[in-house]
């Protein structure tokens, strides 16, 4: 193997030997573009000098670094380095860059994780260069980069590059797309007189260009105070030399955006480009590497400028969803739009609305913001769901380009007269008003119907399996749907009992405290009557990990392993991230859950802390709240009285079952999730599969075709590592164009600011806490002292069990009708929700207070 390639040498296939920078610059070389010559040293070089190295133990980082500093370099890749530094001349300056196997890659920059040495003069000061970017593969920030990646150090390579440097008189770095805001084709150019260094460092404030469409947008001059120049032999200098105007022309400006359009249409992705100009006015390319920060475009099947919201932001779900997960999404998805008459010819699709970025699911509001009726009506549901995302639907309707296209509401009308009736929901309203009874029992027949079309024959094969996943997927909907009727009936007289007796609703949310029927709260208020029963000595004494192991094993004691399954018989088909289908369930993992019930035992507190207790005093509460609204109703006419009466009576009969269709819905997953585990032990014995549990990296048509037999686990492989990938993602948009703009991005700064050293929200329970934040991204193992607050993306019924333990709730998402709100306000615990970055501004262990009413957070 060559220890030393000419950039036209190199493709994009070549990563393994020449790192992720030299790969890039190789292929830009190839494609005719104006880069610097140069050449690499291949990972053999390092492979050799690093022989013997230990990757892994105390002081790695150090360790590594000293082997690779003293390590002598071997008389073949000295000559080599020698050899090809001469063929670019004599004594040339050059540019000495590290190029890692794990850098510029797709999903993980690394920029600025090695180290780079500018104008390098003379063979021995390469070599010594060189030596010095071998080490900087081992710098702690390097290291610590590799571990939030994922990536194993053992199996990191580096090469190097060595390019002739560009005596600049300007130069920067040049994004295809904006950072910020998302936005594709939109060019953001950095620029500073001297070196890209001054810029690339962040030592200076550069000039600011921004482009779209072939015009400049923006021009911002930075104060360029520090300029970087090269040394005559060698090194480089800092200069203070205050620079007035722009150092660039427009014409300069819009040749960069050129190029940077043919950097991007090269490699089919937007790009992070270094370039420099020269004395002669000549722009070079000096790297290329992908955008790793921006979240994938949504698929696209109709033209124009599509608006998507999304759904694992309001579900609280900010991982991916597997690919069989999403699978069951478009079914339920097509079985909900047949209801409204709007049905996809293949079932399999999914609706038109449904669309999918990033392994996320996503709904196409364009034909809502784009209607008259929908901007009506979208900014109301959003409000009680997500009220984050109500400023930034406003804000769309400004845009020219999202103007009014339809504006008869007739169309909508008719879809909804269509979901009524597919629902039946006049009779359901009806009998919510006449007969509380015979509605909880229609919901519990439901409920007996669904677990009876669950099953499917024991005697199915794979084939009718799937069958029976497709019919219950796209019937499923519907049925639990037929609920709302009676919810909204509820929450309608709710809302009559705030007109008639003239209290305004925020007044009124006791009434909402400790509401029956809601299969989460009995859920939660269960685990902790189980806590109370159990045998408490391995609980506190046992890891969690161990505690599984007994179990499974059948060796708890006896009352803790007969009580605890039977809390999973009932429960187990919950879970976090639970719309998903193909995540695990308490059932198959009971992890969280023992780690919860641990928890509970550790605690120390009196029975008025109980939640039971606090459960039947918030109950106490509601009637207290009942009766003071209906005397101030009373007080305007008797009448009133009794209907506020009747219909506060009706909405905490009702207000519970909200949480029912989705407990439906999650029941109806984990039952398919069973079925569809025996599809995938065939396709197991058939060699299509390595394990049963791949089958939820399959869709369901290919789950199908696999059963005729073939080889998919290279597929399911490639799969499980792009969803491990994107689950490291820590920003997931509320809302996204199908430009690639983010509208929250776009939002003026001081919207998402602190107020007086408070972070704002939306008020979600009322009352006030002062305690000690634990932030919290996933449940599974999360402890939470008694009183400590929960500060956390967002919430599904699977962090319920942590609400117990609670003094106020912090949430990144939500409205004040999202579930973690409602959740809150049973359990009388002060919450804001829609806190922008939450849990990035509030640490663990600090103090602060929350205002439930107000809808603000303050750090003490």
């Amino acid at each position: 193997m060559n220890t030393a390639l000419d950039f036209a040498e190199i493709d994009a296939g070549m990563l393994a030997e020449v790192g992720g920078k030299a790969a890039n610059l190789g292929e830009l070389t190839r494609a005719g573009l104006p880069v610097p010559p140069g050449w690499v040293l291949t990972t053999e070089a390092y492979r050799q000098v690093a022989q013997g190295l230990e990757t892994s133990g105390d002081d790695l980082a150090e360790r590594a670094r000293r082997h690779l500093l003293e390590a002598p370099v071997p008389p073949a890749v000295h000559e080599a380095i020698v050899k090809s530094y001469a063929e670019l001349g004599d004594d040339v300056p050059v540019a000495v860059r590290s190029s890692a196997t794990a850098e510029d890659l797709p999903f993980a920059s690394f920029a600025g994780q090695q180290d780079t040495f500018l104008n390098v003069v003379g063979a021995e000061a390469v070599v010594d260069a060189v030596r010095r970017c071998w080490a900087s593969l081992w710098t702690d920030r390097a290291v610590a980069y590799r571990e939030s990646n994922g990536i194993d150090h053992a199996t990191v390579r580096l090469a190097v590059v060595v390019q002739a440097m560009v005596d600049s008189q300007v130069a920067g770095v040049m994004f295809t797309a904006d950072p910020v805001t998302g936005r594709r084709r939109q060019a953001v150019i950095d620029a500073n007189p001297g070196l890209g260094e001054a810029v690339v460092s962040g030592a200076v404030n550069p000039d600011r260009f921004v482009v779209y469409g072939g015009e400049i947008l923006e021009r911002h001059a930075g104060d360029k105070r520090l300029t970087i120049r090269s040394l005559p032999g060698g090194g480089t200098e800092r200069v203070e030399t205050p620079h007035e105007g722009l150092c660039l022309t427009d014409d300069q400006v819009r040749a960069l955006a050129d190029l940077g359009a043919r950097v991007e249409d090269h490699y089919g992705a937007p790009q992070d480009t270094e370039w420099a100009i020269d004395e002669h006015g000549r722009i070079w390319l000096t790297q290329a590497r992908p955008i790793t920060t921006l979240y994938p475009l949504p698929e696209q099947s109709r033209p124009g400028l599509r608006v998507y919201f999304s759904v694992n932001v309001v579900q609280g779900v900010m991982g991916p969803f597997t690919p069989m997960g999403v699978s069951a999404f478009r079914l339920l998805s097509a079985g909900a739009a047949k209801v409204f008459g709007y049905g996809p010819a293949d079932r399999l699709d999914g609706a038109a609305f449904v669309a999918v970025s990033g392994g996320r699911m996503w709904l196409d509001l364009t034909t809502a913001v784009r209607s008259r009726f929908g901007r009506a009506l979208l900014p109301r549901v959003l409000t009680l769901g997500e009220a984050r995302a109500v400023p930034l639907i406003e804000q769309l309707m400004q845009d020219p380009r999202l103007s009014p296209e339809y504006t008869s509401p007739r169309p909508v009308l008719r879809a909804v007269r269509r979901f009524a009736r597919g629902i039946h929901a006049p009779s359901r309203v009806l009998i919510a008003l006449t007969s509380p009874r015979k509605a909880l029992e229609y919901t519990a027949r439901l409920g007996a119907e669904l677990d009876r079309r669950l099953v499917p024959p024991a005697s199915a094969t794979p084939e009718q399996r799937l069958d029976h996943a497709e019919r219950l997927l796209a019937g499923t909907f519907p049925a639990i749907l037929s609920i709302m009727p009676i919810v909204i009936t509820g929450y309608g007289l709710f809302a009559l009992a705030s007109k008639l007796s003239g209290v305004p609703l925020n007044d009124m949310q006791d009434i909402l405290r400790s509401v029956p029927h809601n299969p989460t709260t009995e859920m939660d208020l269960e685990l902790w009557d189980l806590a109370t029963r159990v045998e408490p000595e391995p609980f506190r004494e046992r890891p969690v990990a161990e505690l599984v192991r007994l179990y499974q094993a059948g060796g708890l004691p006896p009352v803790a392993q007969r009580e605890i399954a039977a809390f999973l018989d009932k429960y187990g088909h919950r879970g976090v991230a639970e719309i998903d289908m193909g995540v695990p369930r308490w059932s198959e993992e009971p992890a969280h859950i023992l780690g919860v019930l641990a928890n509970y035992l550790r605690m120390e507190g009196g029975a008025d802390l109980a939640p039971s207790a606090l459960f039947a005093k918030g109950a106490e509460e509601a009637r207290s709240a009942i009766a003071h609204v209906v005397s101030a109703a009373g007080r305007k006419a008797r009448w009133r009285a009794s209907v506020v009466r009747f219909g506060l009576r009706r909405t905490r009969e009702f207000a519970g079952l909200r949480e029912l269709p989705k407990f439906y819905l999650v029941k109806t997953l984990a039952g398919l999730r069973r079925s569809l585990l025996v599809v995938g032990e065939r396709l197991v014995e058939l060699g299509v599969l390595d394990a049963a549990r791949d089958v939820f990296f399959l869709t369901l048509r290919e789950a199908r075709a696999a059963l005729g037999g073939g080889d998919l686990r290279a597929v399911v492989e490639e799969r499980r590592a792009a969803y491990e990938q994107e689950s490291r993602r820590r920003h997931v948009p509320r809302m996204l164009l199908s430009d690639g703009t983010e509208p929250e991005a776009l939002a003026s700064a001081a919207a998402a600011s602190t107020t007086g050293g408070a972070l704002t929200g939306t008020a979600a329970s009322a009352g006030t806490v002062t305690g000690v934040a634990r932030v919290v991204l996933d449940p599974i193992g999360a402890h939470l002292e008694p009183g400590e607050i929960l500060v956390c993306p967002s919430t599904d019924p699977g962090w319920t069990p942590l609400f117990l333990t609670a003094g106020g709730l912090v949430m990144e998402m939500g409205g004040a009708m999202s579930h973690g709100a409602v959740v809150a306000r049973e359990y009388g615990i002060p919450a804001v929700v829609g806190v922008p970055d939450a849990t990035h501004r509030i640490t663990t262990g600090q103090e602060i207070e929350v205002n439930g009413a107000a809808g603000t957070v303050t750090p003490l």
